[in-house]
C-alpha cells in the first residue's frame, strides 16, 4: 500500500520535475545540485566544518539579472552561496497563477553556474511538503495591508517556506531583492521572532533600461503589455519628485490615479505612501517614506516600489 504521507498534499501541485542529487558537478567543478534535504544538509555541514560561512539566495526560478545580483552580493561577502529554486504552492492564492508561473530549470542552472553559485537546491513539492502543513502565520497589520489585502494568506505561505529554507540550509546570511519590500519586512519579522539569527540583506531593485523592475512575471507580458508596464515606474518617479517639491500626498495620489485611469492596458490596484520601517500610511518623516504600487497589466500582476530618499 502506498504511504499517503509521501503524496502531494491536496491543492498542491508539483513545482518541478527533478531527480535526486546527481553526485557530480554540473559543467563546472563549483556548483553542486541537490533535490533532497538530507544530502544537502550533509554537504553543507562539511562546508561549516571547513570554516565556510553560508549565504542563501531563495528564488522561485525563471532567473534574471536581479537574481544574479543577489548571487554576486553573496559572493562579494565571501559566502559559500546556496541558491534555492522552488515554486512554493502555499504562497499562491490563485491556482491558475501557480500553474502559469514560468519555469526553466535548465536555463536557471546555467545562469547560476555562470554567476559562480556553489550549490543549487531544487526540491519538488513532496520534498518540501511531505504532508499538508497546518502551520499558519499571522503578522498583525503587516500582512493585512498592501499585498496582504489583495493576496490573503500569501505572506503566511512565504513565511512558511522561508522558515523551512532557513532551517534546512541554516545560512549565516540571506539575500533578497527590494522589489518585494513588504515580503522582506515579513521575513525580517520571522528572523527576529523565531531567533534564526541570520544576517538579512535587502538589495536594490534591478531594472531594465526603461525602468521596468525585473521580475520573473515579465516573461508573461505581451509586447504591448511590456510597453504598458513601464507606467508603474514612471508614476513612482513623478510621485516622488512631486512629494519632494512639496506637493501634498492627497494631490499626488489623485494625479497618479488619474494617470493610471488614462493608461491603456493597466489596472491599478494600489498606490501608497508608507513608512519604510512600519509600513504605516502615517508618514511623519518623508525621507523615511516609500512609495509602493501594484497593477495588473494584461493577465500579469506586477509590483514595484521606490524609496523617497
Amino acid at each position: 500500500m502506498r504511504d499517503k504521507s509521501t503524496e502531494i498534499p491536496p491543492g498542491y501541485q508539483e513545482s518541478l520535475e527533478t531527480v535526486d542529487y546527481i553526485g557530480a558537478p554540473l559543467n563546472t567543478p563549483e556548483m553542486k545540485f541537490f533535490t533532497r534535504i538530507g544530502p544537502l544538509q550533509a554537504f553543507l555541514n562539511e562546508q561549516r566544518i571547513a570554516g565556510k560561512s553560508i549565504g542563501l539566495v531563495p528564488t522561485m526560478g525563471a532567473l534574471h539579472r536581479g537574481h544574479m545580483s543577489l548571487i554576486e552580493a553573496s559572493q562579494e561577502n565571501g559566502d559559500f552561496t546556496v541558491s534555492s529554486l522552488f515554486v512554493n504552492p502555499t504562497q499562491f492564492n490563485d491556482p491558475g497563477d501557480l500553474e502559469r508561473y514560468p519555469r526553466d530549470l535548465d536555463t536557471d542552472k546555467l545562469l547560476l553556474e555562470k554567476a559562480g553559485c556553489q550549490v543549487l537546491f531544487a526540491p519538488d513539492t513532496r520534498e518540501m511538503y511531505a504532508r499538508q502543513s497546518q502551520v499558519r502565520f499571522d503578522f498583525g497589520q503587516f500582512d493585512k495591508i498592501l499585498e496582504g489585502k489583495y493576496r490573503p494568506g500569501h505572506f503566511s505561505g512565504v513565511a512558511l517556506v522561508v522558515s523551512k529554507l532557513f532551517n534546512i540550509v541554516r545560512p549565516d546570511s540571506a539575500y533578497f531583492g527590494r522589489k518585494d519590500f513588504q515580503q522582506f519586512k515579513i521575513i525580517s519579522i520571522i528572523n527576529d521572532d523565531l531567533n534564526f539569527g541570520i544576517k538579512l540583506h535587502c538589495r536594490p531593485t534591478v531594472r531594465e533600461v526603461d525602468g521596468l523592475a525585473m521580475s520573473s512575471r515579465n516573461l508573461r507580458l505581451s509586447a504591448d503589455g511590456r510597453n504598458h508596464a513601464t507606467t508603474l515606474y514612471r508614476n513612482l518617479l513623478s510621485a516622488r519628485q512631486s512629494l519632494l517639491d512639496g506637493i501634498s500626498w492627497s494631490q499626488v495620489r489623485a494625479e497618479v490615479e488619474e494617470n493610471f485611469r488614462s493608461s491603456a492596458g493597466v489596472q491599478l490596484e494600489y498606490f501608497e505612501l508608507a513608512d519604510s520601517a512600519t509600513l504605516s500610511t502615517e508618514v511623519k518623516d518623508l525621507t523615511k517614506g516609500i512609495l509602493l504600487v501594484a497593477a495588473i497589466v494584461g493577465p500579469v500582476r506586477l509590483i514595484d516600489n521606490l524609496p523617497i530618499a
